[in-house]
């Protein structure tokens, strides 16, 4: 063991706490996979970064992200913490204003917007799912046929199972069967457009049904954000029953509901009020085509770790 620097990031809000906390080993040098395995195990959160030099010369570092089921080659909310913990422990990019991450899923440029940071969505790779898995993952999700408008099977280096639903309110009441989407193997990505474009109604009217059906913290922050769409992420096959906010699923969501006609081309998702928080994920297509997830992020924990 060595005494390495580490950061904890809370990632999607600029309010600590209220996003999706992140453990970053700023230097994960010389540990084998199992080591890194055994630490994500042990902090416990949805996601655990190592940050590494870099293999490519076109990268400014590279990252491994483990979940504690596993490596995964690509992740948004890890990939936009990562950043902000290179930054800040003094990383200098090689481009102006331009930040390029190699990870399993390749290279990620990231694009600095004042102090929010946001990633480029990679390639996806999307197909219908059969109507046979979707009955047995909306059954799994406790929906009926009737409530979801749309389903693709989002690839983007995590496969995500995505679900359109009737509104914003179908997706806070959720209860899903966990145990049913892990014998499943999905992990499965919902959201709904809201009815009413008010932050403090929608919030107020989130918090009861989730009280209801699980007796859920309220989210004490309203920060007056008008939300297009609201997102959850149930991830048990990766040993995550709901993740708070999420980058991967929200670029994936992202590219498919824009070209579909959804969403529009710029838009602010919301992620977490179930869970007690308020992440808030920006989305913008750029005048390339390419899409952009955007979000703010915040330390909460720096100091060392011995590893």
């Amino acid at each position: 063991m060595k005494t390495r620097p580490f950061k904890q990031v809370d990632v999607f809000t600029a309010h600590p706490y209220f996003g999706n906390p992140l453990a970053v080993v700023i230097d994960g040098s010389e540990l084998d996979d199992a080591a890194m395995l055994r630490f994500a195990q042990w902090t416990n959160l949805s996601e655990t970064t190592f940050l590494l030099p870099p293999t490519d010369p076109a990268a400014d570092y590279r990252v491994r992200i483990f979940t504690p089921g596993g490596e995964l080659p690509f992740a948004g909310h890890p990939t936009i913490g990562s950043c902000h913990a290179w930054l800040q422990a003094g990383g200098k990019p090689k481009a102006p204003g331009q930040v390029v991450q190699q990870c399993g899923a390749g290279l990620v440029p990231l694009r600095r917007e004042g102090t929010r940071l946001a990633f480029a969505a990679p390639p996806l790779k999307r197909s219908a799912p059969s109507p046979a898995l979707l009955a047995k993952v909306a059954g799994a999700l406790g929906l009926k046929a009737q409530q979801v408008i749309a389903a693709q099977v989002l690839d983007n280096g995590p496969v995500w199972f995505g679900l359109l639903l009737e509104d914003a309110d179908a997706v806070l009441v959720l209860s899903p069967d966990h145990r049913a989407l892990k014998e499943l193997g999905v992990k499965a990505g919902v959201a709904g457009v809201p009815t009413v474009h008010d932050t403090s109604l929608l919030i107020g009217r989130s918090n009861r049904e989730a009280r209801a059906f699980g007796n859920r913290p309220a989210v004490p922050l309203d920060d007056g954000a008008k939300i297009d769409l609201e997102v959850r992420a149930f991830a048990e096959p990766i040993g995550v029953q709901e993740d708070p906010v999420t980058g991967s699923l929200n670029a994936g969501l992202a590219e498919w509901l824009i070209a579909d006609g959804h969403m529009p081309a710029r838009y602010l998702a919301a992620q977490g009020q179930c869970l007690g928080r308020a992440g808030r994920v920006h989305i913008e297509r750029d005048a390339e085509g390419r899409i952009w997830v955007g979000g703010d992020a915040v330390t909460c924990v720096d100091g060392s770790v011995a590893l």
